[in-house]
């Protein structure tokens, strides 16, 4: 058992140290305890670079400034989210920094107004999981100062922690509205 072992070992190395070298640089054998060489086995993988062939250059990414990049974001659409009312509960998620979820309608904006310094003293960041376009997103800044707020889909953070609603805060201990 203890050969089978010591064989997948060896071979897992081998194959790392295959692809993680370009250049045949010869196999330092720790220790050997017999068995069948596995090279065969990897002699099909033709490691060695191919001259012939030319990389094709990978076309360059547009760099645009941060405003382009969030603008392109937008709208920002939520399915499985909707404006409503959020039971507390407790949870558990240590380290977790504090987030909240809201969206561009009258019960976030008002959510907003009252837990402003709260969420400021959290040092939490938010999410805009419901946002059509770039004059809403700086409207509802305008309505914080000082706090982050990023456009993004909450619906994986949403199936994950099983919400419906929004606005809502999480922290590494709870959800709360």
């Amino acid at each position: 058992m203890n050969h089978i072992v010591l064989i997948a070992a060896i071979g897992l190395l081998s194959t790392t140290t295959v692809f993680a070298q370009t250049a045949s640089v010869p196999l330092i054998v720790v220790e050997d305890r017999g068995g069948a060489s596995a090279l065969p086995y990897y002699q099909p993988l033709n490691p060695q670079p191919d001259d012939t062939a030319r990389p094709t250059p990978l076309p360059r990414p547009r760099v645009g400034n941060s405003a382009e990049a969030e603008a392109a974001m937008l709208p920002v659409r939520s399915a499985n989210l909707s404006p409503g009312d959020v039971p507390r509960r407790v949870i558990r998620a240590p380290g977790l920094t504090p987030l909240f979820l809201v969206g561009d309608d009258a019960r976030s904006r008002a959510w907003l107004r009252q837990r402003h310094a709260t969420l400021r003293e959290l040092g939490a960041v938010g999410l805009v999981v419901n946002v059509e376009s770039t004059a809403a997103l700086v409207e509802l800044r305008r309505l914080v100062p000082g706090l982050t707020l990023a456009p993004a889909s909450g619906d994986d953070l949403a199936q994950r922690l099983g919400l419906r609603h929004y606005p809502v805060l999480i922290t590494a201990t709870g959800i709360e509205q």
